[in-house]
């Protein structure tokens, strides 16, 4: 990893097929595909990717690698790294606003994509300005609140209810690994940005949405996925933000079936 452009710690997992890059979302870290890669190497090669600040990737005091773009940046470097053409991507929540980003900025790149719940990726004007007029304090907020500020955040993996007691154990552990300042540069240069919501209807890649239909407050950004995202196949399970944890045996089989429908 001594691309100038990667800052991101990412690890390659053996398998039969082509590579799919997984990114995570907020406060999450690799542990969140630990009940989905087993099944997925057996039509695919894993590439599990950690957002800036999370797990093992740095955490650069830069603002400027913060912005979604730079990701996307990174992305590409990664490609190149392992040496190959073209990739399967698939983001969850945070991430999937990053890779629904990546897909249309390179599609040629892309063989097909899958994302799951991501208010994020498909908020509307009103959303981003309330991210964008509340993104300092947040972050000031998370400077000043280090470890134990995380731990109160909602979305602290350790606050879920709906997850096996392995998969919420791993992400807690990796918890730790958070980094404040770092995740402060994302509420401030990451968050405000993310949304793609006036671009999807330009996407060229065959899309999946695997949907935890148990998320009431996705139900309007999914509306408009649906009615946006040109040929959008939908999956859904009875599950929640985290559905390919809470569900993983129905978002295994959905990705399955889509990689081995779109390989090659």
């Amino acid at each position: 990893m001594s691309d100038p452009d990667i800052h991101l710690h990412y690890e390659v997992h053996e398998g039969n097929g082509p590579y799919i890059l997984m990114l995570h979302g907020m406060l999450s870290s690799r542990a969140q595909w630990s009940l989905n890669v087993p099944a997925l190497q057996k039509v695919a090669r894993p590439v599990l990717v950690e957002l800036l600040a999370h797990g093992r990737s740095a955490a650069p005091e830069e603002p400027e690698h913060y912005h979604p773009d730079a990701y996307v940046r990174s992305f590409e470097a990664i490609r190149r790294n392992l040496g190959i053409d073209r990739w399967f991507i698939c983001g969850q929540s945070f991430g999937a606003s990053l890779t629904l980003r990546y897909a249309l900025r390179h599609p040629e790149r892309i063989m097909a994509q899958v994302f799951t719940n991501s208010s994020s990726a498909l908020a509307g004007g009103e959303t981003i300005a309330t991210y964008r007029k509340t993104s300092e304090a947040r972050a000031q907020a998370m400077e000043l609140g280090g470890h134990e500020g995380i731990r109160e955040l909602p979305i602290y993996p350790g606050k879920a209810r709906r997850l096996p007691e392995a998969a919420r154990e791993a992400l807690v552990k990796d918890a730790d690994l958070l980094q404040p300042k770092g995740l402060a540069q994302s509420f401030r240069h990451s968050s405000p940005y993310l949304s793609v919501r006036d671009e999807v209807s330009n996407t060229k890649v065959p899309t999946l949405l695997v949907c935890g239909a148990a998320e009431k407050r996705f139900q309007s950004n999914y509306e408009f996925a649906v009615a946006n995202i040109p040929g959008l196949k939908v999956v859904e399970a009875e599950a929640g933000h985290a559905v390919n944890i809470e569900a993983a045996d129905i978002f295994n089989d959905a990705v399955t079936a889509w990689i081995e429908q779109h390989d090659g």
